[in-house]
């Protein structure tokens, strides 16, 4: 199969990668669409040493099923984490913070820049005809977006500050807003503020915030609160700006 293929920090094209054989409960899938985000390029910049088909973002139809064939033909999306389930993190509820983890094209798993890709079966959701595959590319980062609000749940009462209106930024302000709680963003550019304008999300920037005496503080009252447990004001940084 064709595939994008990372080692060394040196991006390439190969045409003639195997196609992926999925385990007993895997399923092999036929990429449609996929997504590229700032880890892929922070891969190619040495963030992590990965080799391999990069990319965890992705919609695509399921092929072939070994252990259930009811998923043949299904458009599908995948979490990103491999887990083992018998870790204590795995048994305590939280498989995504899996002690033995493997990450979707980010770490020791292929990923979807390519033509075909395997995940667990328990890794996959279908996805509704009436969503299309430009939007259904989106789930994971919207996922990712959502993860705060069921770790931390908000209110109206709640104070929200994101630092950072980049990509993933802007997600997790639509995601907040829908909470009802008190939003502000910081966003440095133009751009980044005309569009939280149009969702009608308040912005501010670094001069409505001051020096940097007071993102420094912002940073500390953040690391009490996660010591601490959280209070009625949160601050989250987005770091895809």
């Amino acid at each position: 199969m064709q595939s994008l293929w990372l080692e060394n920090q040196k991006l390439e094209f190969k045409a003639d990668v195997p196609i992926p054989i999925p385990a007993e409960d895997e399923a092999l899938i036929r990429v449609r669409l996929a997504g590229l985000c700032s880890t892929d390029l922070e891969l190619v910049r040495g963030y992590y040493p990965f080799t391999g088909i990069p990319g965890h973002e992705f919609v695509g139809e399921v092929v072939s099923s070994p252990k259930d064939s009811s998923w043949v033909g299904k458009r599908v999306v995948g979490e990103i984490n491999i887990t083992c389930g018998i870790c204590e993190t795995c048994k305590s509820g939280l498989p995504r913070h899996c002690e033995r983890r493997k990450k979707l094209g980010i770490h020791d798993w292929n990923g979807v820049f390519a033509e075909y890709v395997v995940l667990p079966l328990t890794n996959l959701h279908t996805v509704s005809d009436q969503i299309p595959d430009d939007i259904a590319v989106f789930t994971e980062p919207i996922a990712a977006a959502y993860e705060i609000i069921e770790q931390n749940p908000l209110n109206p009462e709640d104070r929200v500050l994101i630092i950072g209106a980049g990509r993933i930024g802007q997600l997790v302000a639509q995601v907040l807003r829908g909470t009802g709680c008190k939003l502000e963003v910081m966003a440095r550019h133009p751009k980044q503020r005309e569009l939280l304008k149009n969702q009608n999300i308040r912005t501010l920037t670094e001069q409505n915030l001051g020096d940097k005496k007071m993102m420094s503080s912002l940073r500390r009252l953040e690391h009490r609160m996660d010591f601490y447990g959280r209070g009625n004001l949160s601050v989250h940084e987005a770091r895809s700006s």
